[in-house]
């Protein structure tokens, strides 16, 4: 059956003619022609369409950064004027607090001298030129020579009814029917006498308003600081003003110092008579040997004793005698070189207790300020008392320690090589007697 129908196909297109293809075929170009212009035209629409959205699209992106940065600008600007604000708002508190200080300083000093100042916190300008006035009435008030009725005490501690005489806020004055003069804070606001006899004269001139030739005068800083009579030193006040180191490098001087005169004496004993050497070799090449040890027995010291143990062994050789001089002479360094060391160590040690007692006193003075602060002077004495004194004491005990201690072995040093140069002069004498 397929057979018979491509047999019938290909037979009717066996008929057609080559005309009617060629139509068909035209028809088809022109159909699909049309379609691409078509197609082209609506290709350029679109472009065209694309292109003015495009620009549209761009302006408005412009427009919107335009926008943008006027809107980052307005944020800066707005930024900085809150930045001043607040700077502003601190430093009106700043100015608020300070002006809370000075109102309440005002405040407290003023009612020291019984004046009273109400604060008005919504009317802080009404408060301060009230401070301000009664201020400078103060001022000019405290600045004055005025009088008035009181007491002072004496040095026995009564107390004495008088006339004060006040120059200012500095200096006061005291006039009774027995005792004048000028006065110093007692503490309390309380007075005492001054320990100047000339001050008596100004008292009175300045009570009967007459003239001052001199003014003799207290002035002080505040009335309520007392202030100490000048206290007489000491030699045992500076000590015990040290504390338990300055009497440990006083003791250690002490004992430093019997050394030095001991050590004197040894000294002093062992040199001998000056004449011993010359002597002892005139009995020796006139008496001989025996008659020598005869001469030098009674004799004492450290001298006699080289000599008495080189004429003892003046026969020997000359090597042997010298090795027994050599001998006798570091036998006898023993007692020459006696407390030679323990005075040079206390005048080691007594600068470094001084250093101690400074470290020490010191650290007293730190603690007592972070307590109570710097504001009393007289809390601080003790420290620095220390401090200072101690070193002071060191110095003192270890410069004439170790001066006096090298002078006295320079001393002993000189013994030895003059007993050396009298032991071998006698030997070197007497074998050219031989």
């Amino acid at each position: 059956m397929k057979k018979i129908i491509l047999a019938l196909l290909l037979t009717t297109m066996t008929l057609l003619s080559s005309t009617e293809i060629e139509q068909a075929y035209a028809k088809e170009f022109a159909f699909l022609k049309a379609q691409k212009s078509m197609l082209q035209k609506r290709v350029n629409e679109v472009t065209a369409s694309n292109k003015t959205k495009l620009q549209q699209a761009k302006q408005d992106i412009a427009k919107l950064q335009t926008k943008v940065l006027s809107r980052e600008t307005s944020s800066q600007l707005l930024s900085e004027k809150l930045f001043k604000s607040q700077q502003s708002l601190e430093s009106l508190d700043d100015d608020t607090s300070l002006i809370d200080i000075v109102i309440s300083q005002g405040v407290s000093s003023l009612k020291a001298y019984n004046i009273n100042v109400k604060v008005d916190k919504n009317n802080y300008t009404k408060t301060l030129n009230t401070i301000f006035t009664e201020t400078l009435a103060l001022t000019k008030t405290l600045s004055s020579v005025r009088t008035t009725d009181g007491e002072f005490y004496l040095k026995d501690g009564s107390s004495q009814k008088a006339k004060l005489i006040k120059i200012g806020n500095i200096a006061t004055y005291g006039v009774s029917k027995n005792v004048s003069g000028a006065l110093v804070p007692a503490g309390d606001n309380k007075f005492k006498i001054w320990g100047d006899e000339f001050s008596a004269s100004t008292a009175h001139a300045l009570d009967t308003n007459s003239p001052i030739d001199t003014l003799h005068i207290f002035i002080y800083e505040n009335i309520n600081l007392e202030v100490s009579d000048k206290e007489e030193k000491t030699i045992l006040g500076t000590i015990d003003s040290a504390g338990i180191i300055g009497w440990v490098i006083v003791v250690l001087g002490s004992i430093g110092l019997v050394f030095l005169v001991l050590r004197i004496i040894f000294l002093q004993s062992s040199t001998g008579s000056k004449t011993l050497a010359t002597d002892t070799l005139s009995s020796l090449l006139s008496s001989g040997v025996d008659e020598t040890l005869a001469y030098l027995k009674p004799k004492k010291g450290s001298n006699a004793r080289i000599l008495k143990a080189t004429i003892r062994n003046i026969d020997r050789d000359r090597e042997h005698i010298e090795d027994i001089i050599s001998e006798a002479i570091i036998h006898e360094s023993t007692r020459l070189d006696k407390l030679s060391a323990t005075i040079l160590i206390i005048a080691a040690v007594a600068p470094l207790l001084g250093l101690l007692g400074t470290v020490t006193g010191m650290i007293a003075t730190f603690d007592i300020i972070t307590e109570f602060g710097t504001g009393d002077p007289k809390l601080l004495s003790g420290g620095i008392s220390i401090a200072l004194v101690t070193t002071e004491l060191g110095l003192i005990v270890a410069i004439p320690l170790l001066l006096a201690g090298n002078l006295l072995n320079s001393w002993a040093e000189s013994i030895k090589d003059s007993m050396e140069h009298s032991a071998l002069h006698i030997v070197n004498e007497y074998n050219k007697q031989k």
